[in-house]
């Protein structure tokens, strides 16, 4: 009887939550394909944009490769592209709103900044241990 009872709370709750993931996942439709146009020669300014517009358009690992790929093609700096996809993957400014009503607003607060940090620290790491093979 109580898995039951589970179930169906389950289901209200994420019945009560469709309107919301339906809402990020049109924002996320929204985000803007020429961001290649602003990143510089700086390292440090690469990371931190790189950093900002992965947590501003949000993603799935599986997409983020081929994006990746593209923004290496067209010339952006390592650096960029790694702190623009662990970003991509791991903060989501979009689905704030949505992880505050599901999840409380401190987490999601404290996990977005968190995540962005170490998507900066991430990147950093990475491409020195690139560079070291």
């Amino acid at each position: 009887m109580n898995t039951k009872i589970a179930i169906i709370k389950a289901a209200r709750s994420l019945w009560n939550s469709l309107p919301i993931l339906v809402g990020v996942v049109m924002l996320i439709a929204l985000v803007p394909s020429h961001i290649h146009y602003v990143f510089t020669d700086s390292t440090w300014i690469n990371v931190i944009l790189g950093d900002v517009f992965g947590s501003i358009s949000a993603g799935n690992p599986l997409t983020s490769y081929v994006i990746g790929g593209e923004l290496l093609k067209q010339g952006i700096s390592l650096y960029a592209v790694t702190a623009f996809l662990v970003a991509w993957v791991t903060v989501g400014i979009i689905q704030l709103p949505a992880e505050s009503i599901l999840l409380s607003k401190k987490f999601a607060v404290l996990r977005n900044v968190l995540s962005f940090i170490f998507a900066m620290v991430v990147a950093i790491i990475t491409v020195y241990l690139v560079n070291l093979l």
